[in-house]
């Protein structure tokens, strides 16, 4: 079964969101940052791994907040989403999206976000639940 991460980044009552550069597979679209997992890889070093390919920024993995399975053209998959820190001092470089924006729960329920990602918001609720300002 294929791995997917869903990096959960979230400060001061908001969650990261990008969105996609367009054209190929849903281009356009919000998503959490994140990526496959690569055979040998686990989880935690897809994060590390994607945040630097993706951004150019340092990522500290925290704990494993939800995971979910879907089905995509290549077959099953699971996605876990990992809290994710990160040194918001440093220069973001973007390489796969077009903007990143900080937004509630309430808000990236109104986004155009990706079919997997959406599967998440429902478990993230529930996170919130444990956070004083989401």
């Amino acid at each position: 079964m294929n791995q997917s991460i869903a990096g959960i980044v979230y400060t001061d009552g908001k969650f990261l969101v990008g969105r996609r550069l367009p054209g190929g597979q849903m281009g356009g679209r919000w998503e959490f940052p994140g990526g496959k997992v690569e055979p040998g890889e686990t989880p935690e070093q897809t994060i590390v791994r994607e945040f630097r390919e993706e951004f150019a920024l340092a990522a500290e993995p925290g704990e494993c907040i939800a995971t979910v399975n879907f089905e995509n053209n290549a077959g099953p998959v699971v996605l876990y989403a990992f809290r994710v820190f990160l040194s918001l001092e440093e220069k973001v470089t973007l390489s796969e999206h077009t903007e990143l924006a900080w937004e509630t729960i309430d808000a990236i329920e109104a986004l155009d976000l990706v079919d997997s990602d959406r599967l998440l918001i429902p478990a993230l609720r529930k996170w919130c639940l444990n956070e004083p300002d989401c």
